[in-house]
């Protein structure tokens, strides 16, 4: 029986701090986020680790949810910068060779064509490397920033999203494989025969095609998604390679892990072929004593503001007008448009069907060390709890989150992956060019060109 490996994949932000807001804070950070170099050197420590993908979240506001005022986050430094994606995965392609790249897009606020022409793009200039993380966007603000007076409702935004992945496939199958001829001598530059019209008319969406991109290197990008409310993991279920998510613990992971995998074989998909990989936060040390030091001075930096801030943001929820040790009502719970997950979350920690702001707050962590679960350690104690983790069908791999960086990522690829290649844990090469053959995610087929009659 082969032995599975992990899938290893770094949690990056085009911002001003790691997804741990107050990394910014740290002393051994470096500053620089505005220049591409920042981002470069980040993924040539990746790539030499042999990490599968650098993934990058987004938002398309400040967290100015909280007491409707942008000011504190600007002050605090809470994520208040996020670059654009596009040129930042550029500038990782540019740096690396095998490394896969993940970037967010917002089904909520872009069009079909324009995502698929984005992302068959950056797949041709990456050989093939390219990940899109899809996403239904969270909140007013938001909305504001892109024209709309009120985010829309969580379940119409999801049923937007399905019909938004059927246009966008499509338009990704309107140009076969070989439909470039390229023949000069007889001035054919591609078969007419082989590039299709998509005429999505839907809805929600209308999209005559063809896209003006080539089928890319991977067919498809691989297709990542994070939603953990019922809703998401239904659309995970449909439409998702790889899952990111985010567990309190192990035993909570194995059962969504589960639901997840039953929820794709039910689309009639192969349960394995869903790739779930929890967030969890790394401090390596060369002992145990080191590793906690670390973890302690990273831990230390965060702020109360951090937590609220970044609470209201994913909540779409300004938890500034809740008395704080009162039971939220269930027409503000049920109201939430935001992740609905972080709800769900905090009802099963803290065991109350109506928590308190305070029980949210704790019991989320969101902003804190405590919002994922933080592996601090020799390599030998983090690898036996990768492991673990791993042998017990908890996940495929995890989304490593940095509390400081560079460093943190330099620390784990300095310690702890080779702790994991001599368990047999994880590959020591790039099995292949792309993304997908990294990840052992089959290339997906032209459905336009089994309807024209192709192969």
């Amino acid at each position: 029986m082969v032995k599975r490996q992990l899938i290893l994949v770094a949690f990056l932000q085009a911002a001003n701090c790691s997804n741990y807001p107050a990394s910014w804070r740290h002393p051994a950070s470096q500053g620089d986020f505005l220049a591409p170099e920042y981002y470069a050197r980040i993924a040539r420590i990746l790539e030499y680790g042999k990490f599968h993908m650098a993934f990058i979240d987004d938002r398309l506001s400040m967290p100015d949810r909280y007491r409707d005022a942008y000011e504190e986050a600007v002050r605090e430094g809470v994520r208040c910068v996020k670059l654009d994606l596009v040129p930042v995965a550029t500038a990782i392609a540019l740096a690396t060779r095998r490394l896969g790249i993940g970037i967010t897009y917002s089904t909520t606020y872009s069009s079909p064509f324009q995502v698929a022409r984005i992302f068959a793009t950056l797949d041709h200039f990456s050989g093939g490397r390219i990940a899109w993380n899809i996403v239904t966007s969270l909140n007013d603000s938001e909305a504001a920033n892109c024209g709309l007076v009120q985010h829309p409702e969580h379940d119409t935004r999801y049923e937007m999203a399905d019909e938004f992945m059927e246009a966008v496939l499509g338009l990704w199958d309107t140009w076969e494989d070989d439909a470039l001829v390229l023949d000069k001598e007889r001035g054919v530059f591609a078969d007419p025969a082989k590039v299709h019209r998509l005429n999505h008319a839907g809805r929600y969406y209308r999209s005559r095609g063809p896209l003006t991109v080539p089928r890319m290197p991977q067919g498809y990008p691989v297709l990542m998604q994070a939603g953990q409310s019922d809703r998401g993991r239904a659309f995970a279920a449909r439409w998702a390679e790889a899952v990111f998510a985010i567990y309190a613990n192990a035993d909570l992971g194995r059962t969504l892990t589960r639901d997840l995998r039953e929820r794709a074989a039910a689309y009639g998909r192969q349960p394995d072929s869903l790739k779930v990989l929890p967030a969890i936060y790394v401090v390596p040390g060369e002992t145990a004593t080191i590793a906690r030091d670390k973890a302690d001075l990273a831990r230390g930096l965060a702020r109360e503001a951090d937590t609220l801030l970044l609470l209201c943001e994913a909540l779409n929820l300004d938890l500034s007008r809740y008395p704080y040790d009162e039971p939220l009502p269930d027409e503000v719970l049920n109201g939430i448009s935001g992740l609905r997950g972080i709800v769900d979350r905090v009802v099963k920690l803290s065991g109350k069907k109506n928590p308190t702001v305070r029980d949210i707050v704790v019991h989320s962590g969101r902003g804190t060390l405590t919002e994922m679960p933080l592996f601090a350690g020799t390599a030998a104690q983090i690898a036996d709890q990768m492991g673990d983790w791993l042998d017990r069908e908890v996940c495929d791999g995890f989304v490593v989150a940095a509390p400081y960086v560079p460093g943190a990522y330099e620390d784990f690829v300095r310690l702890v992956v080779p702790e994991l290649v001599r368990r047999g844990l994880f590959r020591s090469e790039y099995e292949g060019c792309t993304l997908r053959e990294n990840l052992g995610l089959a290339r997906p087929h032209n459905s336009l060109a089994r309807r024209f009659g192709g192969f």
